[in-house]
């Protein structure tokens, strides 16, 4: 049975986190304390770009538009040198659209978010840029599932966002730069560059997964000698040692467009087509973090992985030595533009015990209807093709000529 596009990032995103709290100019009080209230878009936008700060400056808040203060200057002359101009080609809006002298934080920028998000929307920008922490929490953090640690882990990505079909280019805020000594200077204006080259690229097309949903496993016995697979499971914890862990589903994906995902036969025989895949040492092997596939396979299907080929995490230090940037989810966002498919399954992969690395999940619990067993096959089988795809990629980038695209 095939499944397309069951996890829709619709269904699953919101302007603001359901936490009880009211979002709103009068819950927020700034509207009535500065001179240019919500503050307007503000730029000619010639080339679509779209930039987001943190906060208008009082002199911003004087004069009723952005950037008009000496971080404002400094950034314009640093986009005048690589040809973008900030008031002809650029439209400026704020995390915050008010301004005031009193600490903020993270609540004004929540009820900001829904004037963010439609400007967002009507203005249908080709790159929106995002200078400093706030304004990743303001257009990333209501969509974005997991911790959104600080600016650092996100700075220099380049992101093909589904939702907004458009790049999101997250930098540091030129507060910050202005002063800095050169090193960090260096790495701004190398990032800045970033902008430029997505102006002349167009946006990537995305193609939705074909998840094959298999009872028999008899389909996989189709996948030739000489293939190149990857494979992801989902299990009862992290570790396999423990009385009472076992394999829930797995995937396979075949190429980078289609898996095949079943929950796991307790029949030797019937796990028999699975385990040949494993075993064959003709067929290439790549994983997310291959030890917990090949510890999972070893402990509980007693077969060894035979040609492990490509390791995505690995891959991914090898280019990123980042804390925050190796898990696989966040690296479907930030190369693929998906924001969010796991949102729905992740509460059910969290161990009751998190101190104790065998501990159950609750997965269980999620297997107990007909619709849980097939939301965690769907997101078994994201998970593999996500990974054959991130694997290219890194090929292709570390100009590795070994499978065609």
């Amino acid at each position: 049975m095939k499944q397309q596009g069951f996890f829709s990032v619709k269904e699953t995103q919101s302007d603001n986190r359901p936490d009880g709290k009211t979002y709103s100019c009068a819950s927020c009080g700034l509207i009535k304390e500065c001179k240019t209230p919500r503050m307007k878009p503000f730029g000619n936008f010639k080339k679509r770009i779209l930039i987001v700060g943190e906060i208008p400056s009082e002199m911003d808040d004087q004069r009723g538009k952005q950037w008009q203060c000496t971080n404002g200057r400094f950034l314009q002359k640093e986009l005048k040198e690589i040809g973008i101009d900030l008031v002809e080609d650029c439209a400026s809006i704020n995390a915050i659209n008010c301004y005031t002298s009193k600490d903020v934080g993270s609540y004004q920028i929540a009820c900001c978010r829904k004037s963010v998000l439609k400007i967002i929307k009507d203005l249908q920008p080709r790159i929106i840029v995002l200078f400093g922490f706030w304004a990743v929490q303001s257009v990333i953090g209501s969509r974005w599932k997991k911790d959104l640690d600080d600016i650092e882990k996100w700075r220099g990505w380049v992101i093909p966002d589904q939702d907004f079909k458009a790049r999101i280019i997250p930098l540091y805020h030129p507060a910050v730069i202005a002063n800095a000594n050169k090193e960090w200077q260096t790495v701004w204006r190398l990032d800045l560059q970033l902008i430029k080259e997505a102006l002349g690229t167009p946006f990537p097309e995305y193609i939705e997964p074909v998840i094959d949903i298999i009872e028999d496993l008899t389909p996989l016995t189709k996948i030739p000698d000489g293939s190149t697979i990857a494979f992801d499971y989902e299990t009862t914890g992290l570790k396999p040692h423990a009385v009472g862990h076992r394999i829930i589903c797995a995937s396979v994906a075949d190429t980078k467009d289609h898996a095949f995902v079943f929950m796991m036969p307790k029949s030797k025989d019937e796990r028999d087509p699975f385990v040949d895949i494993l075993r064959n040492k003709t067929i290439k092997k790549i994983a997310q973090n291959m030890k917990f596939e090949e510890a999972w396979s070893l402990v509980r299907l007693r077969q060894t992985v035979r040609n492990w080929f490509w390791d995505t995490m690995l891959a991914t230090h090898i280019f990123d030595n980042r804390s925050g940037v190796s898990g696989l989810k966040f690296q479907v966002y930030v190369q693929f533009g998906i924001i969010d498919y796991s949102s729905e399954i992740a509460p059910f992969l969290m161990a009751k015990d998190n101190k104790d690395g065998n501990a159950i999940n609750q997965i269980e619990e999620l297997i107990k209807t007909k619709e849980g067993r097939r939301k965690l096959m769907i997101y078994c089988g994201y998970d593999s093709v996500y990974e054959y795809r991130l694997a290219l990629l890194q090929m292709n980038r570390m100009s590795i000529d070994i499978l065609p695209f």
